[in-house]
């Protein structure tokens, strides 16, 4: 992995090097000749791809700012297939790959947007505040249509007259206007996708652009309408790995050796996801310009998305670890850490596993309606009134419904690439007798938000030879939002396990028994990973069981009821998530009042003319917002079979209660910016830049919403025939979560940027920017007490955890991007072209408190920080010293561009090295490790915990990961063109990797295959 890493870094240095030097060649050859051979100079056809990088490049280097951009070659023409995707080209820039806050599952194209490592990242349409509702500041970019999308702008360094809130950056989504074209344009164009995966799901696309300006005794006035609607089905399926367990040579200990520890994963599975995105962008924009001085824009934009996502998972759910034996021909590496074999659990006679089937749903829509007046008052005086109004709806539903059964014994090899399972046979896996009803579990959400905001901006332009304009302005905005969550979490619900039997019910309800067989059938799962495995049918709930919440739940829930009944036992129906909490709403508010100047200034006359501006900006914010603290006790199951049961005094009785709160928050902001340029020829130029910026923290982390909770403590005793023989109830822990904290600053840094460009020829340039971001108040998490009084009036404390501005941290490194056509070779070269960047960032994160032990204890109640920020193994040791979240050192962009004749084609390559995804990650954390630590004593040092509370969350990274993606493209007539895109054409996986002291293990891998749309494309 490191080797490829390095030869990738090399490759991309290499790549600039040598075609720089190449360029340099070339331009100095040129110069030396031209006068002898200026007859004989081929004339080169400026168009398509190569037009929009001249105007990218344009934009660049003309810029106030440290900008990069990528222009559509027309309307509907960006480079990629998403706008996330399109981002992800820019130096700088990098996406995620897996499905947003959920690593678990994959995002075939793309989410999560930070630039420089960072993601404190500012979204605009237009120059205008967007986002989507249900917590976050920006706008989700997988979401819109790029087919409406005229550019993609990047500011890295933004200055004082641009809206706060861009620590790392500022996308600005560019889309046309009327007055951008001579007259009439119109365009149209269809496509189709096939995934080699997903194979037969249809997914058109169909957009549609007209635009026309006339001139009337009114004034000159113009209209754009433009329509986009896709369809993306695609497919992922992945094979998963359980963290590793350390099974120790003795648990005495004086014959304890920790060397002779074997390391043996819980167990394996898979995953197959079918995603379906359906997306929609209505926009329309309409100018008048009634004389030279006076234009007025009205624009609405839209992007509507649903997305629906089938998965089928089979997953391991053993919960005695230490009960698991290899077989005597596993083979361990030299850190005894389990390669290839058979695990099972005798006491089970096999292995706990579940096969469940997940349904999510998403529909989302923002809607912005912004109407613009820019008034030439004098020839250098512009007044500029803007206003907008911005409405934004998301409402989701996760559900899933899971069945049971004991897997005999897994077979598996971890020494490949992807790792080989083999789970059971076909007879087996289609016996209904093995299966038992396990468990559902739901999130239902839906939220709402919009903004009103007005911006005035004056600029005053001076005849001066070194004062250029100045501008000054101001801009007021409201926002308003209401979040409602059925759930704090998920509303996981038990319906029938075996650790049930003997104290709640005689048996599990099983799929073979008449009397619980409806709502499950065998299922396929057809080409898995294309094919490299052959799964058999096994039995899932039906996906008409699972959307069919919560009627067709109550029916499954019942069968617990009906074996409740027949064991005579009193259980607890179970209940739906609803809205009819209040606990369930929070609303926010929040007013800013901003103003800002801005100079420009320039000594032309200089030998090397330098320019720039200088800025300051003011911002106050007031946020206030109201939720409520709520609790519900735990539900008590007692056996009802004469079981002993003892220490029922040792639990704390609380009442359900849910009371409102309020806070109001307000805060003030100096955003001073500086931006300097020096031109050392008419190619080469120079930029400094300095500012301080702001990010505000998400609306998610400002709720008022505090969830306490009660989790009962027992031991339970069973015999050797797995029999339960006692219960004893050991206490009561109390803690809690806060959602949010209406009392947070916004997080703000320091930003340096330092870059040296040269523009050697319209299309080639050279560029390198070093850059440093200082932030502060950087929001982290910290634990408080709450108090609450119980049933006897007697005090009980919870331990809740809440965000809080609690660190320090630092993002700095260097970008090096080049990009040239080359036109000096022979005839039937011309046309070709290369695009190459490197960006190295390194960065780090230092908390107001350290937290450190070496040795991690207790559970994963959010106040054991210890696991939260360092993370804690199977073993009970602390990691620490983990990097940022989400930041890869080196991010490298490789393209090949040919155009010529009407033929265009691009091969773009994409990798990044690898990154933290995060330290308690679902699927690689857990309450049951063995505790190692010789100091923890005799009741806890190499026992097994009972009571789950040894709790450990690994350090879990993202694979180094490049996928080459390629386009062809040929005008038949310059108003007709078709092509081919291909997406991952070298089929690359993703793999994640958990950190364990035994070594870097295998946690997933992710294949989704390649993809290949078809298009056409008729302007008229």
């Amino acid at each position: 992995m490191k080797k490829f890493q390095k030869t990738a870094i090399a490759a991309a240095v290499a790549h600039v090097a040598v075609l720089s030097s190449t360029a340099a060649w070339a331009q100095t050859s040129s110069d030396a000749s031209a006068a002898a051979n200026e007859p004989a100079v081929a004339v080169v056809h400026i168009s398509g791809q190569r037009a929009a990088l001249q105007s990218a490049q344009k934009l660049k280097q003309d810029a106030d700012e440290v900008v990069d951009s990528i222009v559509a070659e027309d309307i509907g023409k960006l480079p990629d297939r998403s706008v996330t995707e399109v981002l992800q080209r820019i130096a700088g820039v990098t996406i995620d790959r897996n499905m947003a806050g959920d690593p678990n599952r994959q995002s075939v194209e793309g989410s999560g947007v930070s630039v420089r490592g960072l993601t404190y990242v500012r979204s605009e349409i237009n120059g205008r505040d967007a986002f989507s509702a249900g917590g976050g500041r920006s706008l989700g970019f997988a979401d819109v249509a790029p087919e409406l999308m005229a550019g993609v702008d990047v500011y890295k360094n933004p200055s004082a007259e641009q809206i706060e809130g861009a620590i790392a950056g500022l996308v600005n989504l560019r889309t046309a206007m009327p007055f951008d074209y001579k007259g009439f344009k119109g365009t149209a164009g269809v496509s189709e996708s096939y995934s080699t995966l997903r194979k037969g799901a249809p997914s058109p696309t169909e957009t549609i652009l007209l635009s026309n300006r006339w001139k009337t005794d009114f004034g000159e006035f113009g209209a754009l309408i433009d329509f986009a609607h896709a369809k993306s089905p695609t497919r992922s399926d992945g094979v998963g790995v359980d963290p590793y367990w350390p099974h120790v040579n003795s648990t005495d200990p004086a014959l304890y050796d920790r060397s002779q520890t074997k390391w043996i994963p819980l167990g394996v599975g898979y995953r197959s996801q079918q995603f379906d995105r359906t997306r929609r962008g209505d926009y329309a924009a309409f100018q008048w310009r009634p004389n030279k001085d006076l234009t007025a824009a009205l624009t609405y934009f839209k992007t509507k998305y649903k997305e629906d996502l089938d998965e089928h998972v089979v997953s391991s759910s053993e919960d005695k670890w230490y009960q698991q034996v290899a077989s005597a021909d596993s083979v361990f590496n030299s850190n005894g850490a389990f390669q290839s074999g058979t695990i099972s659990n005798p006491t089970y006679g096999g292995s706990p596993f579940n096969s469940s089937q997940r349904i999510n749903t998403r529909e989302s829509s923002t809607r912005d309606v912004s109407l613009n007046v820019q008034w030439r008052a004098t020839p250098d005086l512009t007044w500029t009134n803007d206003v907008q109004h911005v409405h934004s709806t998301t409402q989701g539903f996760d559900a899933d419904v899971s069945t049971g059964f004991i897997m005999p014994n897994q077979t598996m090899d971890m020494r490949g690439s992807v790792p080989q399972i083999t789970l059971g046979s076909p007879a087996y896996m289609a016996d209904p007798n093995n299966y038992y009803w396990a468990y559902t579990q739901e999130a239902v959400d839906h939220a709402t938000a919009s903004q009103t905001a007005w911006k005035s901006d004056v600029k005053y332009a001076f005849d001066h030879p070194v004062l250029r304009d100045i501008r000054f302005g101001v801009r007021m905005a409201n926002r308003e939002g209401v979040n409602n969550k059925a759930q704090p979490f998920y509303n996981w619900q038990a319906i029938t396990f075996p650790w049930m039997e003997g104290w709640q019910i005689n048996h599990v309800a099983r799929l073979g028994d008449p009397r619980f067989a409806g709502g499950a059938s065998l299922q396929q799962i057809d080409n898995f990973f294309g094919g490299k495995y052959n799964l058999p049918p096994m039995l899932f709930a039906d996906e008409a069981t699972v959307r069919g919440f919560p009627d067709q739940w109550a029916k499954i829930h019942a069968y617990h009821d009906v074996l409740c009944a027949e064991k005579g036992s009193s259980c607890t129906p179970w209940v739906a998530s609803s809205f009819t909490n209040p606990a369930a709403t929070n609303s926010q508010n929040e007013k800013t009042r901003a103003a800002y100047t801005q100079l420009r200034f320039g000594w032309d006359d200089l030998k090397y003319p330098i320019d720039g501006n200088i800025g300051l900006r003011y911002v106050a914010t007031k946020d206030t917002g109201s939720g409520y603290v709520s609790f519900t006790p735990p539900t008590l199951n007692l056996p009802t079979d004469g079981t002993p049961v003892s220490g029922q005094e040792n639990l704390i009785n609380i009442a359900q209660f849910a009371q409102r709160m309020s806070a109001e928050n307000t805060y003030h902001n100096w955003l001073p910016s500086l931006n300097l340029r020096m031109k050392a020829s008419e190619t080469l130029q120079f930029r400094f830049a300095l500012a301080r910026s702001m990010s505000r923290p998400d609306f998610g982390q400002l709720q008022v919403q505090t969830t306490l909770n009660a989790t009962t403590l027992q031991t339970t005793t069973k015999s050797a025939d797995g029999k339960t023989t006692s219960v004893h109830f050991d206490g009561t822990s109390l803690a809690g979560n806060s959602d949010g904290n209406a009392m947070l600053k916004p997080t703000t840094s320091t930003n340096v940027d330092l870059t040296a460009e040269w523009y050697f020829a319209k299309a080639g340039s050279l560029t390198f920017s070093a850059f440093s971001k200082n932030l502060k108040d950087i929001v982290t998490t910290q634990a408080y007490n709450y108090t609450v009084n119980d049933v006897n009036g007697k005090p009980q404390t919870f331990v809740v955890t809440g965000p809080v501005n609690g660190a320090k941290g630092f993002a700095r490194g260097f970008e090096i991007a080049h990009q040239q056509y080359y036109d000096f070779v022979p005839d039937w070269l011309k046309g070709i072209g290369t695009q190459a960047s490197w960006t190295y960032v390194e960065s780090g994160r230092r908390l107001n408190h350290p937290v450190f032990s070496a040795w991690c204890q207790g559970n994963d109640a959010s106040s054991n920080y210890n696991l939260y920020i360092n993370g804690c193994d199977t073993d009970a040791r602390a990691f620490g010293n983990t990097p940022l979240q989400g930041l890869s050192r080196h991010t490298i962009n490789l393209a090949v561009m040919y155009e010529q004749h009407g033929l265009s084609m691009r091969l773009a390559y994409n990798w990044r090295s690898r990154y933290l995804l995060g330290v308690t990650q679902w699927g690689s954390r857990g309450n049951n490790g063995l505790n190692t630590n010789p100091d923890s004593g005799a009741g806890r040092f190499l026992i097994p915990t009972t009571n789950n509370d040894q709790a450990f969350g690994l350090p879990l990274y993202q694979a180094p990961y490049g996928q080459l993606d390629g386009s062809i493209f040929y005008d038949f007539t310059d108003k007709f063109r078709v092509g081919l895109e291909a997406t991952n054409l070298t089929n690359s996986y993703t793999r994640q990797i958990m950190q364990q002291h035994a070594g870097d293990f295998t946690r997933q891998v992710f294949m989704s295959g390649p993809r290949y749309t078809v298009l056409a494309q008729y302007s008229f």
